[in-house]
C-alpha cells in the first residue's frame, strides 16, 4: 500500500490488520495529521471493502491545488470513487458548515462513505453537531480581513477564546465575525448546537497516532516530492490571482512558494519555511486530535 498519496514516500505494510472489523453498513472516518498516510489507508479500505472516499481536508476542496495540497492523484481517483475534492473555485467562501451540508447526502447514498482528512473541525461538526450560525455579511468579513490577528483576538470574549487555537487565524477570525455579525459570542452558538448528523457509534472512527520524528521526516520528504512533481508551477499558475487574504492562498506551501516567485526568498528558503510551517501545523493537529478524539480507534503506522 502506498503511503501519503505516493508523493515521494516509502511503501509501508498494510494497516488493515490493525483495524477492527470494517462493517459494510457503517461510514468509516479516518483522521490524522498531515502526511501520516490517511489517504492511502482510505484507498486500501475502499478497494478491499468498498465505498466512496470523501474529502475532509479544508485545503483539498479547491480546484486550483492538487500537488501542493497532496490531493489524491488522477491514478488514485481511478481506483475508487472520490467526492468533495477540488470542487470549489479559488474565490469561493467555503466553511465547515458548507462541508457539513455537502457531506450529509453522501451519508445516505448507495455507497458507504470513507471520510478522510486532517481538518478536525469537519469531523467534530459531523460527529458532535454544528451550531446553525447565520452567514457573515460581506462587509464584516472585509473588515476582518484587514485586521491583524492580535486585534481579532483582543476583540473576542474569554469563553470563545478558551476554545480556540489562538494562532489559527481562520478560526479566530471566524469567531470575531460571528460576534460582530450576530452580537452573540461563538461559545453561545456552540452551546445551542443541534444533534450530530453522524454519531460515533454509527461509524468506524480511526485516528492516526504517529511519532513526531517519524512524521517530521515524512513531511520533509513529501514537500521535496511536491517540488519534483510541479508544485512551483502550480503556484505560479495562480500568481495573477494571488490574494493573501483568501483562505485558498493560505494553504501551506503557497505563501512560501509565492514569495520565491516574487523574488523575496530563494527556493531553498521557501522549501525550508514551508517544511517548518507544515511541522508546526502537524503539531497543532496532533494536539487537537489527542484532546478531542480520545474515543477513536488508534492507527499506528510502523514503517
Amino acid at each position: 500500500m502506498r503511503h501519503g498519496n505516493g508523493r515521494g514516500t516509502k511503501p509501508m505494510t498494510s494497516l488493515i490488520d490493525q483495524l477492527p472489523p470494517v462493517p459494510s453498513d457503517k461510514p468509516v472516518l479516518i483522521a490524522g495529521p498531515t502526511a501520516s498516510g490517511k489517504s492511502a489507508l482510505a484507498l486500501d479500505i475502499a478497494e478491499r471493502f468498498g465505498g466512496v472516499i470523501v474529502n475532509a481536508d479544508a485545503s483539498q476542496v479547491y480546484d486550483c491545488w492538487r500537488v501542493i495540497t497532496a490531493r489524491p492523484t488522477p491514478q488514485d481517483e481511478m481506483r475508487a470513487p472520490h467526492r468533495l475534492y477540488g470542487h470549489v473555485s479559488h474565490d469561493t467562501t467555503y466553511s465547515a458548515g458548507h462541508w457539513l451540508r455537502e457531506v450529509q447526502p453522501l451519508l445516505r447514498g448507495a455507497e458507504r462513505p470513507i471520510i478522510v482528512g486532517g481538518t478536525g473541525l469537519y469531523f467534530s461538526a459531523l460527529t458532535e453537531g454544528m451550531a446553525e450560525i447565520p452567514p457573515t455579511p460581506p462587509e464584516i468579513r472585509a473588515e476582518a480581513d484587514e485586521m491583524s490577528l492580535e486585534a481579532l483576538v483582543a476583540g473576542l470574549d474569554a469563553r470563545s477564546l478558551s476554545r480556540l487555537d489562538q494562532r489559527n487565524r481562520a478560526r479566530v477570525q471566524r469567531a470575531w465575525e460571528v460576534l460582530c455579525a450576530t452580537g452573540r459570542p461563538l461559545a453561545d452558538w456552540q452551546e445551542d448546537t443541534p444533534p450530530p448528523a453522524l454519531g460515533l457509534h454509527d461509524a468506524l472512527p480511526l485516528l492516526f497516532q504517529v511519532e513526531k520524528d517519524w512524521l517530521n521526516a515524512r513531511i520533509e520528504r513529501r514537500f521535496d516530492a511536491m517540488l519534483e512533481q510541479g508544485a512551483l508551477d502550480e503556484v505560479a499558475s495562480m500568481q495573477d490571482l494571488y490574494d493573501p487574504a483568501l483562505p485558498v492562498c493560505r494553504a501551506i506551501g503557497v505563501p512560501e512558494l509565492m514569495a520565491h516567485l516574487e523574488g523575496r526568498m530563494t527556493l531553498h528558503e521557501a522549501r525550508d519555511r514551508a517544511t517548518i510551517a507544515t511541522r508546526q501545523f502537524a503539531k497543532r493537529q496532533r494536539t487537537w486530535f489527542r484532546a478531542r478524539m480520545r474515543n477513536w480507534h488508534p492507527v499506528i503506522p510502523s514503517a
